[in-house]
């Protein structure tokens, strides 16, 4: 077998609703979705879900190739791209067609992949996670009623603007979870995408652990301080979680050997073999993994067979439109199907039907301001315009 070729596609996924973080919301709900497909001369095609940055390049690696050899394609992709760099969007493309990769050789094993790759049980956990800060209260209770649902019972909210206005919010997921789970107390989680200070961390999050607990805080300050996440981890009894932008084990090395995560995430575009290697070195270390990301199906499957998988995100209950996935949601967990691959099945004719598939502008734009301002900023919470708002509550610098 092959690699012969490989197609491009932009989809999206319809919220419905506001979704994004203190950096951005798209107001419309309306998220871009870019897949990479890899056929073979044996007819088997792969499904990657990720960019397609320098997507020549790094193909040209694997073009001809078995694509059952996947790991070492993926060094050799590697390799192919180390003079300009590997990291940011271009590892995303890497992640993408090594997906891919993965998924055509389940499908020539006639298996499904967390089998392949030696999972004994279909289950992986799951929390629930809205992308929620453009919404109001009613629509967050709504939202959250909605996973509560299918079982979940643990939460993760987008902040970090505004102390009093997490509070609220947590409490609000923190009653709507305890209802569904008759009194039992439900986990919460507070995501700020990089917008503190490591005193605002610390300050923030302490004036939270007075009302409420915290699994985790993610992401609290840049991502390459490891330094500054090991400080916010002493001053809090919260665990910190990141990861998801850190491409390579060349990037999450300091941070592990820095004791500044407790919770190693990855992102779900950045691909399977990253996600394995990554797992096997916080394991070395005694951390647990959790995979982020919509659509994580693959790195749903590898969860299956390392030994340190905690939990995995659930951003939306539904696929991006023109996808189907050979899984479902149940009981707090993702199922996981029996189709040979990774189970996601692309219909082309759908995807190019739709004219707002190929949009692909972001409002993801760190604030000039992130960081630097001493008091939440009026209209604080308006959906349609959250990268004018205050990146923190309090001003203190490190």
């Amino acid at each position: 077998m092959r690699i012969s070729g490989y197609r491009t596609l932009k989809t999206i996924q319809d919220w419905g609703r506001p979704v994004g973080d203190a950096n951005g919301v798209y107001a419309d709900g309306g998220v871009p979705v870019q897949i990479v497909m890899v056929d073979t001369d044996e007819g088997i095609t792969g499904v990657g879900i990720g960019p397609h940055v320098e997507i020549d390049a790094v193909f040209a690696a694997v073009e001809g190739e078995d694509p059952r050899a996947v790991t070492t394609l993926y060094d050799r992709m590697l390799r192919h791209t180390f003079k300009a760099g590997h990291a940011g969007v271009v590892f995303g493309t890497i992640g993408a067609i090594d997906t891919a990769l993965w998924d055509i050789k389940a499908q020539a094993a006639g298996e499904p992949l967390w089998r392949l790759l030696g999972g004994r049980d279909r289950r992986v956990p799951a929390y629930a996670s809205g992308l929620d800060i453009g919404l109001t209260d009613d629509e967050l209770v709504a939202a959250y009623k909605e996973y509560a649902g299918y079982g979940l019972r643990a939460a993760k909210i987008k902040g970090g603007l505004d102390v009093e206005q997490d509070l609220r919010r947590l409490r609000l997921v923190c009653d709507v979870l305890t209802e569904a789970g008759h009194g039992a107390r439900p986990g919460l989680m507070l995501d700020v995408n990089e917008a503190w200070t490591r005193k605002q961390a610390v300050r923030h999050v302490g004036e939270i652990e007075r009302a409420l607990d915290l699994i985790w805080i993610e992401e609290p300050v840049r991502r390459w301080d490891a330094e500054g996440m090991a400080a916010v981890g002493r001053g809090i009894r919260a665990s910190v979680a990141a990861g998801e932008n850190l491409t390579g084990l060349e990037q999450f090395r300091p941070a592990l050997a820095a004791g500044a995560v407790d919770i190693v995430q990855t992102a779900a575009v950045w691909g399977v073999t990253h996600f394995l290697r990554v797992s096997a070195l916080a394991h070395a270390h005694d951390l647990p993994v959790s995979p982020i990301g919509n659509v994580p199906v693959g790195l749903l499957h590898a969860a299956t067979s390392v030994p340190n998988h905690l939990v995995s995100e659930l951003q939306d209950l539904r696929p991006p439109l023109g996808v189907s996935a050979d899984m479902h949601i149940e009981d707090g967990a993702f199922v996981l199907g029996d189709s040979p691959g990774h189970g996601l099945t692309v219909d082309e004719s759908a995807i190019g039907a739709f004219p707002g598939a190929v949009s692909a502008d972001s409002p993801n734009v760190r604030p000039e301001h992130a960081g630097r301002r001493l008091l939440p900023a009026p209209g604080h919470g308006h959906p349609a315009r959250p990268h004018e708002l205050a990146p923190a509550s309090d001003g203190a610098a490190r």
